[in-house]
């Protein structure tokens, strides 16, 4: 076999592994970046914990039939890349934000979340929803308020009896 198909076989199979460690893959085309602009949201995507590349499609497209998924055959035409996030919405959210930002620029395809194919109306869906931090916090706020809520009944019921003490105890002085 040749130096050049191994080298494939590599790549594919980097793909791979990205992809079972992602818990989802957005696919945008990037044609009309410039490099500037490129380079520009790798470091954004860096800084949020997610991964922007550019594979060839026929590549990608091998990687996810390896997998049994052949939706996103369609989607692998022309200018692709990839971002993959540890969690399901961080890629979406920039690349829907990047979509906005450079104005045409960048056109969202669609992704691969929770072992499913998602169209772009389902990205632009994923990039509202909050993230499973916010969730979390938002479930222990809402744990937290009916304890806070008694203690603050309580609190007020103790110094409600005390001030109808201090006021019999006045009256009898």
């Amino acid at each position: 076999m040749s130096a050049n198909f191994e080298a494939k076989k590599a790549v594919v199979e980097e793909i791979v592994s990205k992809i079972k460690a992602a818990k989802s893959v957005v696919f945008v085309d990037y044609n009309k970046l410039t490099v500037a602009e490129v380079s520009e949201l790798r470091n954004k995507c860096r800084e949020a914990g997610c991964e922007y590349k550019v594979y060839k499609n026929t590549l990608v497209r091998k990687a996810f039939n390896d997998l049994g998924f052949n939706q996103f055959d369609e989607a692998l035409n022309g200018p692709t890349a990839v971002a993959f996030s540890a969690d399901e919405v961080t890629a979406a959210k920039l690349m829907t934000k990047a979509a906005k930002d450079y104005e045409g620029k960048i056109v969202l395809k669609c992704a691969f979340s929770d072992n499913a194919y998602v169209d772009k109306k389902g990205v632009e869906a994923l990039a509202t929803m909050p993230s499973k931090e916010e969730l979390v916090a938002k479930m222990l706020g809402s744990m937290q308020a009916p304890l806070s809520n008694f203690a603050g009944v309580l609190g007020n019921l103790v110094s409600g009896i005390v001030r109808v003490l201090a006021r019999v105890a006045e009256s009898k002085a």
